[in-house]
């Protein structure tokens, strides 16, 4: 089971939009991660779960629209600061790949808690715009790859 851990991209200042959806940069670094993931990557996933915010919404949408997948699930369990060992439950139960659009800290915790078994470590670097590919193997989970924007551009 592989699961894809997407952190937003970036956003508006509050100051100019309080909805913060994406900036200009925020749209072109997730056309660039969902296009490259959508040349190479498999398995796809079979559902795109995003937060309730603007930003993860966008993001999500364009990672679906890269993968012609239908729709994007929204989740109130992917806010910020939702409880990690919500989605840590659902992953383990799971058969299916999955994409997680959300924020930090939650991504941080929640792949402290898929790969450390607790939520005290920060074994990823989390980028705007990035995705990181874990894959739940007989031993647990483990880091398959990370993109970041930043690696797609010359």
């Amino acid at each position: 089971m592989c699961c894809y851990l997407a952190q937003h991209g970036e956003a508006r200042d509050q100051s100019a939009d309080s909805t913060r959806p994406l900036s200009a940069q925020g749209r072109e670094d997730i056309a660039r991660v969902a296009g490259f993931l959508s040349l190479f990557t498999k398995p796809q996933p079979r559902v795109i779960y995003s937060s309730e915010k603007t930003r993860a919404q966008q993001s999500a949408a364009m990672f679906a629209e890269g993968w012609n997948i239908p729709r994007v699930a929204i989740s109130d369990a992917l806010s910020p600061l939702a409880d990690p060992s919500i989605w840590q439950r659902r992953l383990e139960q799971g058969a299916d790949a999955v994409m997680l659009v959300s924020h930090l800290p939650l991504l941080s915790q929640l792949a402290s808690h898929l790969l450390l078994g607790h939520g005290d470590g920060a074994p990823i670097r989390f980028a705007n715009g990035g995705v990181v590919c874990l894959a739940r193997e007989e031993t647990g989970w483990q880091v398959c790859w990370q993109v970041n924007p930043k690696q797609l551009y010359r």
